[in-house]
Protein backbone atom coordinates (compact mmCIF):
# COMPACT_ATOMS: atom_id res chain seq x y z
CA UNK A 1 0.00 0.00 0.00
CA UNK A 2 2.80 2.44 0.90
CA UNK A 3 4.53 1.74 -2.43
CA UNK A 4 1.36 2.50 -4.39
CA UNK A 5 0.52 5.65 -2.43
CA UNK A 6 4.05 7.00 -2.65
CA UNK A 7 4.09 6.55 -6.43
CA UNK A 8 0.64 8.15 -6.79
CA UNK A 9 1.58 11.16 -4.65
CA UNK A 10 4.83 11.66 -6.54
CA UNK A 11 3.08 11.59 -9.91
CA UNK A 12 0.23 13.82 -8.73
CA UNK A 13 2.86 16.39 -7.79
CA UNK A 14 4.65 16.17 -11.14
CA UNK A 15 7.79 14.98 -9.40
CA UNK A 16 10.39 12.55 -10.73
CA UNK A 17 11.94 9.83 -8.58
CA UNK A 18 15.24 11.70 -8.83
CA UNK A 19 13.67 14.95 -7.59
CA UNK A 20 12.07 13.21 -4.60
CA UNK A 21 15.36 11.47 -3.84
CA UNK A 22 17.18 14.82 -3.97
CA UNK A 23 14.70 16.38 -1.53
CA UNK A 24 15.24 13.44 0.84
CA UNK A 25 19.01 13.43 0.43
CA UNK A 26 18.94 9.87 -0.92
CA UNK A 27 19.65 8.05 -4.17
CA UNK A 28 17.03 7.62 -6.90
CA UNK A 29 17.39 3.83 -6.67
CA UNK A 30 16.17 3.98 -3.04
CA UNK A 31 12.93 5.68 -4.10
CA UNK A 32 12.54 3.18 -6.96
CA UNK A 33 12.87 0.28 -4.48
CA UNK A 34 10.22 1.84 -2.21
CA UNK A 35 7.80 2.19 -5.13
CA UNK A 36 8.36 -1.43 -6.15
CA UNK A 37 7.61 -2.51 -2.58
CA UNK A 38 11.05 -4.12 -2.25
CA UNK A 39 12.06 -1.84 0.61
CA UNK A 40 10.41 0.54 3.06
CA UNK A 41 11.47 4.01 4.19
CA UNK A 42 12.97 4.50 7.64
CA UNK A 43 10.74 6.43 10.06
CA UNK A 44 12.67 9.68 9.53
CA UNK A 45 12.21 9.37 5.76
CA UNK A 46 8.49 8.70 6.26
CA UNK A 47 8.18 11.95 8.21
CA UNK A 48 10.02 13.82 5.46
CA UNK A 49 7.87 12.25 2.71
CA UNK A 50 4.68 13.15 4.62
CA UNK A 51 5.90 16.76 4.94
CA UNK A 52 6.88 17.01 1.26
CA UNK A 53 3.45 15.84 0.08
CA UNK A 54 1.50 17.42 2.93
CA UNK A 55 -0.15 14.15 3.99
CA UNK A 56 -0.20 12.16 7.22
CA UNK A 57 2.05 9.18 7.92
CA UNK A 58 -1.17 7.20 8.51
CA UNK A 59 -2.24 7.98 4.95
CA UNK A 60 1.14 6.88 3.59
CA UNK A 61 0.85 3.65 5.59
CA UNK A 62 -2.52 2.86 4.00
CA UNK A 63 -5.12 4.13 6.46
CA UNK A 64 -8.46 4.56 4.71
CA UNK A 65 -9.79 7.23 7.05
CA UNK A 66 -7.33 9.90 5.92
CA UNK A 67 -9.24 10.78 2.75
CA UNK A 68 -12.53 12.60 3.15
CA UNK A 69 -14.99 14.32 0.88
CA UNK A 70 -14.45 18.06 0.61
CA UNK A 71 -16.21 20.84 -1.27
CA UNK A 72 -13.85 22.95 -3.37
CA UNK A 73 -14.80 26.15 -5.20
CA UNK A 74 -15.16 26.47 -8.98
CA UNK A 75 -13.22 29.73 -9.37
CA UNK A 76 -14.52 31.12 -12.65
CA UNK A 77 -13.47 30.21 -16.16
CA UNK A 78 -10.22 29.25 -17.83
CA UNK A 79 -9.70 29.42 -21.58
CA UNK A 80 -9.08 26.30 -23.59
CA UNK A 81 -8.05 28.55 -26.44
CA UNK A 82 -6.38 31.94 -26.45
CA UNK A 83 -5.29 32.96 -22.93
CA UNK A 84 -7.66 35.34 -21.22
CA UNK A 85 -7.64 37.09 -17.88
CA UNK A 86 -8.23 34.68 -15.01
CA UNK A 87 -11.21 35.82 -12.97
CA UNK A 88 -11.64 34.43 -9.48
CA UNK A 89 -15.36 34.28 -8.84
CA UNK A 90 -17.03 31.32 -7.19
CA UNK A 91 -19.40 29.84 -9.76
CA UNK A 92 -20.17 26.60 -7.96
CA UNK A 93 -18.65 23.91 -5.76
CA UNK A 94 -17.40 20.41 -6.54
CA UNK A 95 -17.11 17.49 -4.10
CA UNK A 96 -13.72 15.77 -4.17
CA UNK A 97 -12.21 12.99 -2.05
CA UNK A 98 -8.90 14.12 -0.57
CA UNK A 99 -6.76 13.80 2.54
CA UNK A 100 -7.78 16.41 5.12
CA UNK A 101 -4.43 18.15 4.73
CA UNK A 102 -4.84 18.45 0.95
CA UNK A 103 -8.25 20.13 0.81
CA UNK A 104 -6.85 23.66 0.55
CA UNK A 105 -4.51 22.70 -2.29
CA UNK A 106 -7.26 22.14 -4.86
CA UNK A 107 -9.64 24.33 -6.81
CA UNK A 108 -11.82 23.90 -9.87
CA UNK A 109 -12.27 25.88 -13.08
CA UNK A 110 -14.89 25.88 -15.82
CA UNK A 111 -13.66 25.44 -19.41
CA UNK A 112 -14.33 28.05 -22.08
CA UNK A 113 -13.22 27.50 -25.66
CA UNK A 114 -12.34 24.38 -27.61
CA UNK A 115 -8.55 24.20 -27.97
CA UNK A 116 -8.50 21.10 -25.75
CA UNK A 117 -11.32 19.38 -27.67
CA UNK A 118 -12.32 16.63 -27.93
CA UNK A 119 -10.92 15.76 -24.48
CA UNK A 120 -12.17 18.93 -22.76
CA UNK A 121 -15.23 20.76 -24.02
CA UNK A 122 -16.73 24.13 -23.19
CA UNK A 123 -18.71 23.89 -19.95
CA UNK A 124 -16.64 21.00 -18.54
CA UNK A 125 -15.09 21.44 -15.10
CA UNK A 126 -11.46 20.64 -14.30
CA UNK A 127 -10.13 19.83 -10.83
CA UNK A 128 -6.73 21.48 -10.36
CA UNK A 129 -4.02 20.82 -7.78
CA UNK A 130 -2.02 23.95 -6.94
CA UNK A 131 1.61 23.44 -7.92
CA UNK A 132 4.27 25.58 -9.56
CA UNK A 133 5.95 22.86 -11.62
CA UNK A 134 4.93 19.78 -13.57
CA UNK A 135 6.28 16.93 -15.65
CA UNK A 136 6.48 17.21 -19.42
CA UNK A 137 3.19 15.92 -20.84
CA UNK A 138 1.01 17.04 -17.92
CA UNK A 139 -2.11 19.07 -18.61
CA UNK A 140 -1.87 22.25 -16.56
CA UNK A 141 -3.29 25.69 -15.99
CA UNK A 142 -0.68 28.30 -16.85
CA UNK A 143 -0.58 32.07 -16.44
CA UNK A 144 0.85 33.89 -19.44
CA UNK A 145 1.82 37.46 -18.65
CA UNK A 146 0.29 39.34 -15.76
CA UNK A 147 -3.03 37.55 -15.60
CA UNK A 148 -3.87 35.54 -18.74
CA UNK A 149 -4.79 31.95 -17.89
CA UNK A 150 -5.02 28.99 -20.22
CA UNK A 151 -5.25 25.20 -19.90
CA UNK A 152 -2.83 23.28 -22.12
CA UNK A 153 -0.60 20.22 -22.30
CA UNK A 154 2.88 21.31 -21.15
CA UNK A 155 5.81 20.07 -23.22
CA UNK A 156 9.22 20.83 -21.70
CA UNK A 157 12.25 21.32 -23.93
CA UNK A 158 15.84 22.33 -23.17
CA UNK A 159 15.12 25.59 -24.98
CA UNK A 160 11.86 26.39 -23.13
CA UNK A 161 8.28 25.12 -22.99
CA UNK A 162 5.39 24.55 -25.37
CA UNK A 163 1.78 24.99 -24.25
CA UNK A 164 0.16 22.49 -26.59
CA UNK A 165 -3.54 22.45 -27.49
CA UNK A 166 -5.17 19.07 -28.25
CA UNK A 167 -7.30 20.60 -31.01
CA UNK A 168 -5.26 20.68 -34.25
CA UNK A 169 -7.04 23.91 -35.30
CA UNK A 170 -5.01 25.83 -32.71
CA UNK A 171 -1.31 26.66 -32.82
CA UNK A 172 0.91 25.75 -29.89
CA UNK A 173 2.21 28.57 -27.68
CA UNK A 174 6.01 28.36 -27.71
CA UNK A 175 8.16 30.16 -25.13
CA UNK A 176 11.94 30.23 -24.89
CA UNK A 177 13.64 30.14 -21.50
CA UNK A 178 14.12 33.92 -21.72
CA UNK A 179 10.47 34.50 -22.64
CA UNK A 180 9.31 32.35 -19.70
CA UNK A 181 11.12 34.80 -17.38
CA UNK A 182 10.13 37.95 -19.29
CA UNK A 183 6.34 37.46 -19.64
CA UNK A 184 6.41 35.53 -17.25
CA UNK A 185 4.89 32.10 -17.96
CA UNK A 186 3.92 30.39 -14.70
CA UNK A 187 2.38 26.99 -13.96
CA UNK A 188 -0.30 27.47 -11.31
CA UNK A 189 -1.69 23.95 -11.16
CA UNK A 190 -1.95 20.50 -12.67
CA UNK A 191 -5.29 19.16 -13.92
CA UNK A 192 -5.99 16.01 -11.91
CA UNK A 193 -9.56 15.32 -12.97
CA UNK A 194 -12.03 16.25 -15.70
CA UNK A 195 -15.74 16.40 -14.98
CA UNK A 196 -17.47 16.47 -18.31
CA UNK A 197 -20.85 17.98 -19.00
CA UNK A 198 -23.38 15.55 -20.45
Amino acid sequence: MLAERLKTLRKENGMSQQRLADLLGLGQSTVAMWEKGKNSPEYESLINIANIFNVSIDYLAGQKTSRLSHRIPVLGYVRAGIPTEAVEEVLDYEDVTLPESEAGNYFALRIKGDSMAPRMMEGDTIIVRKQSDCASGDICVALVGSGDATVKKVIKKDSGIILMPLNACYDPLVFTTDEIEAFPVTIIGKVTELRAKI
